[in-house]
This record gives structure tokens, C-alpha cells and sequence, in this order.
């Protein structure tokens, strides 16, 4: 019954072909260590590749790691690729001051693609179930998403020029458990899972079971209800997508400005997602802050009899009304633009909240901080170095890249957000070669790790008042 259900999902929706290459992501849990066991027990059906890709994000010390070596261990018996890395996710969070979801999140998905991108493959396949969708849908909906958001997870989306797939949403997690039961499978816990600090844990706790002793098949409405959700959305964004040409008058990076009567005249529905699709044109990376409210905010705004007047949105967007049109742009400070030159040695404090330590060295490198640290040989330096603001046109040549890039589309690949690119320190040489974007790329100029006794200049990124890097 559950490998019937799964393969009837998958043929369903159209999740795999024969002869794929599949980068499985597996914690060692019941669903991720089930859905490994049930993909292996199917690749010769399927001419599959199986590579099972594990991160260790090293929150719970030893006992953390000894689900990295249970994972490995599993895929050695199993006859499965084993691509596993350990991520010091703590000393990540304390650098940006992302949040322990957050932080894993980013760290583990940046894993997935460098498989996915090791093993040739297009497509990441994710244990989520059935009841990880009842709860992220009523997550959602209770913090005031909009638009497709409100249909949870979705069983196939792009992700890395290729896929994300999810085969589980239209089993439970009884089903997953009593599989696992019935095969001898001993996955390891988690143990916070069971604490009610997180939001989705509370859910998972307190409302789902009171909706699986209502209707112990809650999960199959909800997963057929998020799929009539994704079809319906995409079927109206299509049509506002259409009706939005006649309403842009300007777009371009980080701003847009439509007419608004001509908003107007579209049905309601389609005004909605109209306003989610501007909204989506904008922000590179849509903030978590962003909710129905700010919608029906924007609407206010817009239908107001008010000749003028503006509304602040989250990550710095600003939507104005002028008359008849409706202007959005992101703040920027009156004026960030700067060129210094580097003091070294010394201590280079930039507009944006930040300082660049430059120091000679000429014995021992300290511990490099990613990129938020530079290394050169003083000798090839071409000094004096220059930290300013971009340029039009700017480009890196990228350590290992093997050739140069936009500081445009570094922006835009490390989801930086609008307001804060122009600002964004760049450091140059005499010849005006860009040595390094502090925080983000070095150039091929960036010297490695060891040296031969020569004299070296260090660049430190920090934070004002902090004693590490962005």
C-alpha cells in the first residue's frame, strides 16, 4: 500500500524518469532514512543513481556526529553514495546574525548544490510528508501569507537548474514510522524536535493531533486542497501577468512605477496577484516579514482619494503614490558613495557600519575567516589599495572560478539585499583591478595559506564594535 501510493504520487506528478541521478538529502531520521531505503528498494525499477548527501550542522556536538557516521555507515551497507560535510552553523550564526533555522537552512541547501553539482545531477529528492504539509500550510496562513505561499510545500519546484522533488507529501508520518517498523529500520531522533521553542513543533504537538482525532486522513485534504491551491494560483497569475503589461510604466533594478487606474481596472483577484507579482519583480530574496497586511496596505494606499503619500514595506521598500502613479523604490541614504584609500596599517572605518583592518604580516597567516578576510604578497600588491563603492560595469575575476563575474550578479547570487549594493565595499589595486568584495568573493589574486617567509598584507571585514566579520 505505501509503495503503491508513492509511485501512483510520483507518476502523478511527473517526479522521475528513468536513468536520473538522485542527490537524496538524509538526516538519519525515520523520513529521510525511509525515504532512502524505499528509492533504493525502487532504482532498479527506475535506472537510478542514488548519492546521499548528509550535513552535520554541529549543534549537538558528539551526538550530532555520530548521526554523520550512522548515515555513512547506512549507505555503505546499502550500496549508496555517500557525500557527507560537517558545517560549524554556530560560528555561521554569530558572523551574520542569522537565526538557527535560518542559518541551517542556507548552509545545508548551498551543500545540496555542490552535490547536485559533484554528482551531474538535476534533481534533490527531500523527505517532507504529508503532515510536515498540514502543519507549514496552517504555519502560513496564521502568520498572514499571500498567494502560493498559503499552499505550503509543493511537490516539485526549480531549484538549482534542476529540481526539488517530494515524494512523502501524500503519506503520514504513521506511515513512515510503521514502514520503518516493518523493515527493521532504526533511525536516529533528533531531540529537538520535541522541544516547543519552535513554532512548527507547537503545531505539531498541540494541532495536528487534535486534527488527526477529528480525521486520521486530515493529511490527504490537505494535500489535495495545497495542489488545487498551486493550480489555481498559477492560473491567476498567468492572466494578472498578462493584464500587468498594459499597468508597468518603468522597471528596472530596484525600482518600478504602473498606473494605477489602470490597476484599477482589473477584477480583484487579479489586482491581488498583480501587486505579488510587482512584489516579486522587486525583492531578489522576499522577506519573511511580508504578509497579506502589507497587501491590503498597498491597496489603501493606492485607492485612496489622497493626491499623494507613501508606505514603507519591509527590506527597505518604499511604495509612493503621485497622482495616478504608484511609484516603488528602495531607501537609500542620500549619498553612499566613497572612495579611500586603505590605511596600512590601520584601522579603515566605512560608511556602511563596517571597518577594514589592514595589517603587514610576515610570519605566521592568522586563521582565514572565509571572505570576510584577504591575504595578498605586499610585493604584488600595487599599492596603494582603494576601498570604495560600485561602479557600473564592475566585474571580479573570482578565485576559482577560472574567469571574472558581474559584482551585479554576485549581488543578485547572494541575495543582497537592494538597499544594501550600494554601499557594499570594493577593493581595488592601483590598476584598478578589483582585489576582493569583503564578505562575499576574493579575486585570484587572494594568496591561499602557506607562504615562504615574504612580507603579506592582511585585510580583516568586521563589524563596527564586533570581533568578526559580516
Amino acid at each position: 500500500m505505501f509503495k503503491n501510493k508513492i509511485r501512483d504520487y510520483i507518476n502523478k506528478h511527473n517526479l522521475l524518469v528513468g536513468h536520473s541521478s538522485l542527490v537524496v538529502g538524509v538526516s538519519g531520521g525515520p523520513d529521510s532514512l525511509v525515504l532512502l531505503h524505499f528509492l533504493n528498494s525502487i532504482k532498479e525499477d527506475f535506472q537510478l543513481q542514488l548519492t546521499a548527501a548528509h550535513v552535520d550542522h554541529m549543534f549537538r556536538g558528539d551526538e550530532s556526529y555520530q548521526d554523520y557516521l550512522f548515515v555513512e555507515r547506512i549507505c555503505r551497507e546499502w550500496n549508496v553514495h555517500f557525500e557527507g560535510k560537517r558545517i560549524n552553523v554556530p560560528d555561521y550564526m554569530a558572523i551574520t546574525g542569522e537565526s538557527t533555522q535560518n542559518a541551517a537552512r542556507q548552509l545545508r541547501y548551498s551543500f545540496f548544490k555542490e552535490v547536485m553539482d559533484k554528482q551531474n545531477s538535476s534533481l534533490l529528492v527531500l523527505g517532507h510528508h504529508g503532515d510536515d504539509q498540514v502543519e507549514t500550510m496552517l504555519m502560513r496562513i496564521t502568520r498572514g501569507a499571500t498567494g502560493m505561499a498559503r499552499a505550503g510545500i509543493p511537490a516539485k519546484r526549480r531549484f538549482n537548474d534542476g529540481w526539488v522533488i517530494r515524494p512523502f507529501l501524500v503519506v503520514s508520518k504513521d506511515e513512515i514510522i510503521d514502514y520503518a517498523r516493518e523493515r527493521g529500520l532504526e533511525p536516529r531522533l533528533d531531540p529537538s524536535n520535541e522541544k516547543d521553542v519552535y513554532m512548527r513543533n507547537r503545531f505539531r504537538h498541540s494541532v495536528l493531533p487534535f486534527l488527526k482525532s477529528e480525521n486520521p486522513r486530515a493529511h490527504e485534504h490537505y494535500q489535495r486542497f495545497s495542489e488545487e491551491l498551486f493550480e489555481d494560483e498559477a492560473f491567476f497569475k498567468e492572466l494578472a501577468a498578462k493584464e500587468l503589461e498594459d499597468v508597468w510604466v518603468e522597471k528596472k533594478d530596484g525600482y518600478a512605477s504602473i498606473e494605477i487606474e489602470r490597476l484599477k481596472t482589473m477584477p480583484k483577484p487579479l489586482q491581488r496577484r498583480a501587486i505579488q507579482l510587482i512584489l516579486d519583480y522587486l525583492y531578489t530574496e522576499r522577506p519573511s516579514s511580508l504578509s497579506a497586511l502589507h497587501i491590503n496596505q498597498l491597496f489603501a494606499l493606492f485607492f485612496s482619494p489622497q493626491p499623494s503619500a507613501e508606505l514603507h514595506l519591509p527590506a527597505g521598500l518604499i511604495a509612493e503614490k503621485s497622482y495616478n502613479t504608484g511609484i516603488f523604490r528602495f531607501f537609500q541614504p542620500e549619498s553612499q558613495e566613497y572612495s579611500l584609500l586603505v590605511q596600512i596599517p590601520g584601522e579603515n572605518i566605512l560608511p556602511n557600519g563596517y571597518k577594514i583592518k589592514a595589517q603587514y604580516i610576515n610570519e605566521e597567516i592568522p586563521n582565514s575567516f572565509g571572505n570576510d578576510s584577504f591575504i595578498i604578497q605586499a610585493r604584488e600588491s600595487d599599492l596603494p589599495l582603494i576601498v570604495r563603492t560600485r561602479k557600473d560595469g564592475d566585474r571580479i575575476s573570482v578565485k576559482g572560478l577560472g574567469g571574472s563575474k558581474k559584482l551585479k550578479d554576485i549581488f543578485i547570487d547572494e541575495k543582497i539585499p537592494m538597499s544594501r549594493r550600494n554601499g557594499w565595499p570594493v577593493v581595488q589595486n592601483q590598476r584598478g583591478e578589483i582585489l576582493w568584495l569583503p564578505g562575499l568573493k576574493k579575486s585570484d589574486q587572494a594568496l591561499a595559506e602557506s607562504h615562504d617567509g615574504q612580507s603579506f598584507i592582511f585585510l580583516e571585514y568586521k563589524k563596527l564594535n564586533s570581533s568578526r566579520g559580516q
